[in-house]
């Protein structure tokens, strides 16, 4: 383990981090991406089963790490109701999955935009 907070939390395994995203989100209030210079967010396409995936962060400090070998993406902050309203939705019509944390050499969390709405919600009672 190292003393860097942000490498410790990569260090955790997808559901940890799962974990970790929705008590930092609930607590903050926002949900992190990355969008590149004409504003369009990240999008990943997965090599194995050709499935699309929303990555989303917990804090900037996460995300900008794992985009800092990429050029033009930047953190960008999304509130939890506009996620709610908007993403969840727009997610859901276009095929696109959440996953949630990328980061680190773990397995990442994917989930359905409305079960991390679900969760979220739960959380925040």
């Amino acid at each position: 383990m190292s003393d860097n907070p942000l490498a410790q939390i990569l260090e955790m395994d997808g559901e940890e981090r799962y974990d970790y995203f929705l008590d930092a989100v609930v607590e903050e209030r926002e949900i992190w991406i990355l969008v590149n210079a004409d504003n369009q967010f990240l999008k990943i396409v997965s090599d194995e089963d050709g499935e699309a995936y929303l990555p989303v962060w917990p804090g900037s400090e996460f995300a900008a790490d794992y985009a800092k070998d990429s050029g033009d993406l930047s953190p960008k902050a999304v509130s939890l109701p506009d996620f709610f309203r908007k993403w969840v939705t727009g997610l859901s019509r276009d095929g696109l999955d959440v996953g949630v944390f990328p980061g680190g050499q773990g397995e990442l969390w994917i989930t359905s935009p409305d079960e991390l709405k679900r969760d979220l919600q739960e959380l925040m009672g």
